[in-house]
């Protein structure tokens, strides 16, 4: 852990063996990186990945009848992306920390590129659900951002650059929002809105390429390909069987779901037995000894499976026409992002007043204080939910929630593990938000396909009531892990604390 007082620009050590780490930790010879250029490069990345995030949600109505596919098939795009996610987190992460976090960061903009590339010349579904796959390589951004902040700050500065981290992809998910809703509206091309993330990842990948610092802490060592293979393996074939389940020829007693489900388990059993016996693991499950990491772990997965759960189902509903399917909003696809913003706004003011609350009530009181707020919004929207004006504060309430816990789980994760592993702890973080998500989103298209007619686009009204009554009880559940949560001064040591 760096030391009390460093700035996010330390003076570099004396000596020859100094100035090598300095140089390695600007990655531009020995002149020293501003703490604004190195601000200005994480927000940048943050902001494509919001924006990589955002993008869809004005256009999803419009492209079921442009792709020819239910609702219940477009949720796929979601599951598709997050299950791709769960994939690559835990290896960007690992690499990050052993072989400098720029230097993967930079391959994973060009992965993330590469995708929105295929997405942006998507005009059938098969094309822009693998371009989907390639974009979940964002979820590798956040940790290896995170790996080069902790090696530059304090350990408040960490908790003030996290916030503003946050804040920057939230306000990517609505500028995405907003720009693709603007092309839909008034480009007479709407597919032309798929273009949007390449061009802001682009924008991120050619701004950071010579601006953003190196970690100065580049072990190296060996990579476990065989435990990522075998983790990889088991969570995606879990997240395949959840995401199908109960689909025409995926009934969950059918031997392609029940496969999936056994076969998914059996893998990561296997996968935790290999990490236990293996001197560098991808992932280092002996963490999960220590009761805090489990607690964050768990509020992690309940409050991202309900936010990303419903990252499909609310934009369509807000617009559905009462007068095509008896519920619903009826609003345009720009309209439908601005109806939109104010639950991300609320995120970002969440997110940044996290810092200051937790001070102030402490991180326990915040979690729980994040999940009661998502209980009660989405309660309300699912008692409320026929007016425009309502759904937006009921919904701007779950942002409310939801950023308080966006920060205060990534802040967290990386306080619980040791500094040599700050990108896997915060990996770790980002991997249990997109499980989280891809057990929301798959549970939500379980529910659309059930309550979808057949020969039917959209689904009855009862799915979306049922998706945010289901997101209440998830969201209580999360509150009262949340009070588990001890206090570090409380904390007794671990096992497996660094040396």
């Amino acid at each position: 852990m760096t030391e009390p007082g460093t700035t996010l620009d330390p003076t570099p050590p004396a000596g020859t063996r100094g100035r090598a780490a300095a140089a390695r930790a600007t990655g531009r010879g020995t002149v020293p990186t501003s703490p604004a250029i190195v601000l200005l490069c994480l927000v940048l990345v943050e902001l494509s990945s919001g924006v990589t995030q955002g993008f869809l949600g004005p256009l999803l109505k419009g492209l079921t009848s442009t792709l020819h596919v239910t609702v219940a098939d477009l949720n796929w795009i979601s599951v598709a992306n997050l299950l791709a996610s769960v994939a690559f987190t835990p290896v960007l992460s690992r690499l990050g920390d052993l072989h400098g976090h720029r230097r993967i960061l930079r391959w994973n903009l060009a992965l993330v590129l590469a995708g929105s590339v295929l997405v942006g010349l998507s005009r059938s579904f098969g094309l822009l659900l693998v371009g989907s796959v390639l974009q979940g390589a964002f979820a590798g951004f956040f940790p290896l951002l995170v790996g080069i902040l902790r090696n530059r700050g304090t350990a408040q500065q960490n908790r003030r650059g996290i916030s503003v981290m946050v804040a920057a992809l939230v306000a990517g998910l609505a500028l995405g929002t907003v720009a693709s809703g603007l092309i839909a509206q008034f480009v007479a091309q709407p597919t032309a809105a798929l273009w949007v993330p390449a061009a802001a990842v682009s924008l991120a990948l050619v701004v950071t390429w010579p601006l953003l610092p190196e970690s100065a802490d580049r072990p190296g060592g060996r990579t476990d390909w065989w435990g990522a293979l075998l983790l990889c393996t088991g969570l995606v074939a879990l997240m395949l069987a959840l995401g199908q389940g109960g689909s025409p020829g995926w009934e969950w007693t059918s031997p392609k779901t029940l496969g999936c489900l056994v076969g998914g388990l059996l893998v990561t059993a296997l996968w935790v037995r290999v990490e236990l016996r293996t001197a560098e693991p991808v992932m280092d499950v002996r963490l999960f000894r220590r009761r805090n990491v489990v607690v964050v772990s768990v509020v992690t997965v309940t409050f991202s499976s309900c936010m990303l759960g419903l990252l499909v189902a609310n934009p369509v509903f807000l617009g559905t026409s009462p007068a095509e399917a008896g519920y619903g909003l009826g609003l345009a696809p720009l309209a439908t992002a601005f109806a939109l913003l104010p639950n991300m706004l609320a995120l970002v003011v969440g997110a940044l007043l996290a810092p200051a609350l937790a001070r102030r009530i402490s991180d326990r009181r915040t979690l729980v204080t994040g999940s009661l707020l998502m209980a009660a919004g989405n309660l309300a929207t699912f008692a409320w939910h026929t007016s425009l004006v309502p759904y937006l504060v009921f919904t701007a309430v779950v942002g409310l929630g939801s950023g308080l816990l966006q920060h205060s789980t990534r802040t967290l994760a990386v306080e619980a593990v040791p500094h040599d592993q700050t990108s896997v702890g915060s990996g770790i973080n980002e991997l249990l938000i997109n499980v989280g998500g891809s057990l929301g989103a798959a549970v939500v298209l379980s529910v659309f396909a059930a309550e979808t007619t057949a020969g039917h686009q959209l689904p009855a009204e009862s799915a979306y009531t049922h998706a945010w009554l289901l997101c209440t009880v998830v969201s209580l559940a999360g509150a009262l892990i949340g009070l588990l949560y001890r206090h570090h001064r409380d904390a007794a040591p671990s096992p497996t604390a660094a040396p």
